[in-house]
């Protein structure tokens, strides 16, 4: 279960390729615009306040997230709603996906509805974690599939479940679409005892924690802080923790 409190801990470094995403979509007036995967909602609100004439709307399959971000109260709707199932019978002018397609294993036919869901001249912006080769996931990997682990979660390997900016493309180009795609790669100066750990512990590692019990997090996050810690060692000023994003921006 996704906790909002946990995946704030790292908001000024999440919600930055946000902004470089949307810095890229040149929309001057939209009508309907809609947060796909707005988790809690901070980042929706700034939507409506570069827009203020739009609608706007966010959904998140978290009820716990969705509930975080009906308390901010303001002129955005929240609802709860899948990314695979949603759809809506009006044309979007604006449609943003702020890491949320990487979960989805069949986010390329989503793509494909979305775009067909836009207005003419509508704009889809979105990006994934690039990072699934990082120390970080093969950490996590391998732990999984150890003797000690693996009759419980020896099947959690999720492959590359994102694509790079040439497969996003060469995608959205065949729908018709002019397209600015790209990466980049951060490197996050993280704080604290086991920042890495805790990082993950908001992305990541949820689906492996959502298959434990209470006392199988702790052992399991326990033993993988040693490997944490020597893929990503602290330095004087910080723990730097290198992450690659891939970025779409794509006008119908």
């Amino acid at each position: 279960m996704w906790d909002p409190d946990v995946y704030a801990r790292y908001g000024d470094e999440r919600s930055r390729p946000f902004f470089e995403l949307l810095a890229r979509v040149k929309a001057e007036r939209p009508a309907y615009v809609v947060d796909a995967g707005c988790g809690s909602g901070e980042l929706t609100a700034t939507l409506a306040a570069r827009w203020p004439e739009a609608e706007v709307l966010g959904f998140d399959s978290s009820r716990a997230m969705i509930s975080k971000a009906r308390e901010r109260g303001g002129e955005v709707a929240f609802t709860v709603a899948d990314v695979t199932t949603w759809h809506t019978d009006r044309p979007i002018d604006v449609l943003v996906s702020n890491a949320v397609l990487q979960w989805v294993p069949e986010h390329r036919a989503v793509i494909e509805r979305w775009v067909d869901a836009l207005s003419p001249g509508g704009w889809l912006a979105f990006q994934v974690p690039g990072n699934h080769d990082a120390p970080s996931h093969a950490a996590i990997r391998e732990l999984c599939a150890s003797p000690a682990w693996a009759d419980r979660l020896g099947d959690h390997d999720r492959g590359r479940p994102a694509g790079d900016p040439v497969e996003y493309l060469d995608l959205l180009s065949g729908l018709g679409c002019r397209v600015d795609a790209w990466e980049t790669t951060y490197v996050h100066v993280l704080e604290g005892e086991d920042p890495v750990l805790g990082w993950v512990r908001g992305t990541a590692l949820r689906p492996v924690l959502d298959r434990l019990d209470e006392d199988e997090r702790e052992r399991f996050t326990a033993e993988l802080a040693g490997p944490l810690a020597r893929a990503y060692p602290a330095a004087p000023y910080g723990t730097p923790f290198p992450f690659r994003r891939v970025f779409a921006v794509a006008r119908r």
